[in-house]
């Protein structure tokens, strides 16, 4: 089994990263699948997005929970029974999830490819005016924490270009700030990010 990164943000937060290297059949071992996962993953065409369904279940059982501690609210933002936040995410060969006592949290793993660029004008607006030659690692950065925010916020009709702010970073530093301005509410949020292997991972901490 692949735990390909764990990083203890603080005493109560913790983040974990999959590769996902198995077969699908070898993912499937250790864990029980409910019948609400089988109904799901019954229903994805994509290997690999059966992979990463079941890669994030791996990476539950490695944070000691059970499938049946997880379960998904009508807007889709997952919970779990204990009452402990957690935010999930995958893409391609990685899965991660966070996970804090207290603090409103969420996570985003994206590949990083030039495409980007092309819809960057969808989702960056204040950002542009702090982008370097290293066009494509920021806009990556920038995309992963925006989608960290919606996942914390968790609120119908946020867009990520006209409500949701990063605050000027570098990428050797890998923390920065952002914020959500949303119906005249003002939320503000610890980002931090870091790259491996052709992908960008970040997650963002309610403040």
């Amino acid at each position: 089994m692949s735990l390909f990164k764990s990083i203890t943000v603080n005493p109560t937060t913790k983040v974990l990263i999959w590769k996902i290297e198995e077969p699908e059949q070898n993912l499937k071992e250790g864990i029980i699948l409910t019948e609400n996962c089988l109904t799901r993953l019954s229903g994805m065409k994509s290997e690999i997005h059966r992979r990463g369904f079941l890669s994030v279940r791996q990476l539950l059982r490695q944070a000691g929970y059970k499938t049946t501690d997880l379960y998904y609210d009508s807007y889709g933002k997952p919970h779990l029974k204990d009452g402990k936040q957690i935010s999930i995410t995958h893409s391609f060969s990685y899965a991660g999830l966070i996970i804090s006592d207290t603090t409103k949290v969420g996570i985003d793993i994206e590949k990083q490819r030039n495409k980007i660029a092309v819809i960057a004008h969808k989702f960056v607006h204040y950002e542009f005016g702090f982008l370097t030659t290293e066009m494509i690692r920021e806009l990556t950065v920038v995309w992963c924490i925006k989608e960290s925010l919606y996942k914390v916020f968790a609120t119908e009709g946020m867009s990520f270009k006209q409500h949701a702010k990063v605050i000027p970073f570098n990428l050797a530093e890998g923390e920065t700030r952002a914020w959500v301005i949303y119906k005249g509410q003002l939320q503000k949020y610890t980002a931090s990010f870091f790259e491996f292997n052709g992908f960008t991972c970040a997650y963002a901490l309610e403040n």
